[in-house]
């Protein structure tokens, strides 16, 4: 097999501008493994064109000499080649159904796609990724559609100097604005205290908690919210797992290996804490066989005045935030939405609650999420590399890791991957 690899530009959307091999990973690969790179020109690529050709790669248009083809995000499906080796991002393996078109394009030309979402060790840890970045920006962001909407609701705060994660130079900029912000903190009475309550624990939220902290916190239980007056002047930090999330119908006590294998006989909890909470940060991970966390007619019925906004990173479309209508871009990230009349209105004014859903956040700090992504996928780029490809899939000597994340092999579905045989036939 020809080591040679292509890097193809990123096409999805004006704000993506990430990498998944950053110049000096390229010239790593070229040095250490005699491994070829080509790349495709990008005039908004976050590294520039000629540090990959200082680093030794070479452009080319059509990426057709490549065996091994690396993207961030979906390839449009007039631009796969046949019987090519892809990895990306291919928001396929749940059976979404405005993706199904795409995998049954790499099944009829014979391709093979290792989707880096699958890509984990034997501890089923996830080893390429972007959750954590998603996190730094999500929490940036969610700071910034708080500070806007308590503005545009006539409440001067000064979360209003947080700007966008795309509008700093880089993330440290970011942090470094939130820290000075936290030393000199004075909260609205309508948000004093200030309550921030984060679902889920992964990457994500992990993310998001690292810059929550940067302000001067107080973690609290979320049973606290609901048993305890709570101090003024302070900013909570709440976490929620799922045993704080769901119920047992019918009473008993919560099994988190039992709530993943049968969430049928769990509901949600999670709507009794809305009232408490000021700004809710999103950060599960969620399907459509699992409850809701907040619904629509719970917040028709109730009121929530306390809820300012919503930063919904996971942005599962009327998912668990049933609101999150649909995923929003970089340049218009926020949308009111209004219980009462079930409307969403762009912006921040009008009356209801502020969801911010824009659904590709690590672009939005494309220089640290690149460079972190580029470290994770570095050590598995060789091992690609070595495995006999003209071998079945079940004598195909590729690492575990990267074999188990294989969804097609040569136009044919994977066993692990089986499943989508039933959402390519209701397409």
């Amino acid at each position: 097999m020809k080591k040679i690899l292509g890097i193809r530009k990123e096409v999805k959307n004006k704000w993506e501008r990430r990498v998944t091999l950053t110049p000096a990973a390229v010239k790593e690969l070229k040095d250490n493994f005699g491994i070829k790179t080509l790349f495709q020109l990008s005039e908004k690529r976050i590294f520039d064109d000629q540090d990959y050709i200082n680093a030794g790669a070479e452009a080319r248009e059509i990426l057709d000499e490549a065996e091994i083809i690396l993207a961030v995000k979906e390839i449009p499906i007039q631009h796969i080649l046949e019987n090519k080796i892809y990895l990306f991002f291919s928001h396929t393996i749940k059976g979404q159904p405005y993706n199904m078109p795409l995998l049954q394009t790499l099944i009829d030309k014979k391709c093979t796609l290792i989707d880096y979402e699958p890509i984990k060790d034997e501890n089923d840890r996830r080893l390429v990724f972007f959750g954590r970045h998603a996190g730094y920006a999500g929490m940036v962001n969610g700071f910034f559609t708080l500070g806007k909407r308590l503005h545009a609701l006539g409440i001067q705060n000064q979360f209003e100097k947080i700007k966008q994660a795309k509008d700093y130079p880089d993330l440290e900029a970011a942090k470094e604005e939130i820290t000075k912000l936290g030393k000199k903190l004075k909260l609205p009475d309508e948000i004093n205290p200030l309550v921030v309550g984060i679902t889920g624990y992964g990457n994500v939220s992990i993310g998001a908690q690292k810059i929550l902290d940067l302000l001067p916190v107080t973690k609290i239980e979320p049973n606290d919210l609901l048993a305890n007056e709570l101090e003024k002047n302070k900013i909570y930090k709440v976490i929620f797992k799922e045993e704080d999330l769901v119920e047992k119908i019918g009473g008993g006590n919560f099994d988190l290996e039992e709530y993943y294998n049968e969430p049928g006989k769990y509901k949600s909890k999670f709507e009794q804490f809305l009232p408490k909470i000021n700004l809710l940060v999103n950060a599960i991970y969620w399907e459509e066989k699992y409850p809701r966390l907040v619904t629509k007619e719970f917040t028709s019925k109730n009121k929530l005045n306390n809820l300012i906004a919503i930063a919904d990173l996971s942005c599962d479309i009327n998912g668990s935030i049933e609101m999150t209508e649909k995923a929003t871009p970089s340049d218009n990230p926020v949308f009111i939405y209004n219980p009462k009349s079930n409307t969403i209105n762009d912006g921040f004014d009008g009356d209801g609650i502020a969801l911010m859903t824009v659904d590709n956040l690590p672009a939005e700090i494309p220089v640290e999420s690149s460079e972190w992504f580029s470290k994770s996928l570095m050590p598995l780029v060789p091992k690609l590399f070595e495995a006999d490809y003209s071998k079945s899939f079940e004598k195909l000597d590729l690492s575990p890791e990267l074999k188990n994340a294989c969804v097609v092999y040569r136009g044919k579905l994977t066993p692990n991957f089986k499943y989508l045989e039933e959402f390519l036939g209701n397409r």
